[in-house]
């Protein structure tokens, strides 16, 4: 597929750069309001294409090295073998990045998020299974270089999450291009989780889900929200007793009366930090709502994507007995349940990267 699709992008590059170095080398074109943006795509194309030619001279080596790794010269047969295990090494990293390069980008991608997570089906299985999502999703997240801070944390009493949600920063003030909406925005939907609970004594297998929901960080010059629109409750938040119990009204409770929408926070002491953080969280989710329905209306072909990101379709499934995770949109399965939830999924963030970059270039 790789090759396929590398040698179609090389045939129009080249098409479309023999017509730009034509405008180039009309004088008069050098006038024209396009010249400024036609001359920096000439120059972009032909960077491209030297890599190209790059690509395929390392291609023609590994030709020859495969033709060499037939010989019955058994010195001659190991060093075309470790070789070409090295070219290979750098060819398949070429040709990623030269695909990449032709792929349409998503302007968000380099945007700040806010990671929902919330049990599902299954009590208190599935608030401990919400537990181990935030886990692995905060330290993969710390491992990229992102900031992370909680919006809420709703525990159970055996340790897991009823609710949890996080602010996740991209680095570098989100100047990168792959930030943290374009890491986590796949990670939408339903996962489900097949296992033992800890409080089963028969060892019967439970299934339990949960709903993860990936929300652009928005502006208040995003999201025009009219105080009007808005009813706000304060509440005494609800304490653990004795030098914790809060003795004023901190928590604060927003209903955004157009949507219904509603949303809580009281992990702060003072109000005015509950009530900016619920804000924060509104506009995020006000935000995804108008952006879904902008989607709907603009993409007819939304089904060749990797998942839609809605939060009733199963995307993954953790079956602890079979030590085995499975992707359901790109049929990906993998082992060592453990060491994802240790927060090792760049493996399965980049398989998700690359099945939403080939769908964008079949567009």
């Amino acid at each position: 597929m790789s090759k396929n699709t590398l040698e179609l992008l090389f045939s129009r590059a080249s098409n479309r750069f023999m017509e730009l170095e034509a405008k180039l080398n009309d004088p008069a074109f050098h006038k024209s309001a396009e010249f400024a943006t036609e001359s920096k795509e000439y120059r972009t194309l032909n960077d491209k294409l030297a890599k190209f030619k790059e690509l395929e001279k390392l291609r023609k080596e590994l030709k020859h090295l495969e033709e060499l790794a037939l010989s019955e010269d058994q010195e001659i047969f190991a060093m075309a073998k470790q070789e070409k295990l090295e070219l290979l090494n750098r060819l398949q990293p070429m040709e990623m990045e030269l695909i990449r390069s032709f792929t349409p980008r998503d302007p968000n991608d380099s945007k700040n998020v806010i990671l929902e997570i919330r049990a599902g089906t299954g009590g208190e299985e599935a608030a401990l299974f919400a537990q181990d999502l935030a886990r692995m999703y905060m330290m993969y997240a710390k491992d990229r270089g992102f900031r992370c801070e909680n919006i809420n944390l709703n525990p159970t009493g055996r340790g897991g999450y009823k609710e949890a949600i996080f602010l996740i920063e991209s680095a570098d003030g989100g100047n990168e291009e792959i930030g943290a909406y374009g890491t986590f925005k796949f990670e939408s939907g339903v996962h489900r989780v097949q296992r033992v609970p800890l409080t089963e004594a028969s060892g019967r297998i439970h299934t339990s889900a949960v709903t993860v929901a990936v929300l652009l960080e928005a502006e208040e010059v995003d999201v025009l929200i009219k105080q009007e629109d808005l009813r706000i409750d304060t509440y005494r938040a609800s304490g653990h007793g004795g030098q914790h119990l809060q003795k004023t009204d901190s928590a604060v409770r927003i209903t955004h009366l157009p949507t219904g929408i509603v949303v809580q926070r009281q992990d702060e002491r003072s109000q005015l930090k509950n009530r900016e953080k619920a804000m924060k969280f509104l506009r995020a989710k006000l935000f995804e709502l108008a952006r879904q329905e902008q989607e709907c209306k603009i993409a007819s072909n939304r089904k060749k994507q990797v998942g839609s990101g809605d939060r009733s379709e199963k995307i993954r499934t953790y079956n602890f007995p079979q030590d085995r995770i499975t992707d359901h949109r790109i049929g990906l399965n993998v082992h060592n349940i453990q060491d994802v939830l240790n927060g090792n999924i760049g493996f399965m963030i980049q398989a998700l990267q690359s099945e939403d970059d080939k769908n964008r270039l079949l567009e």
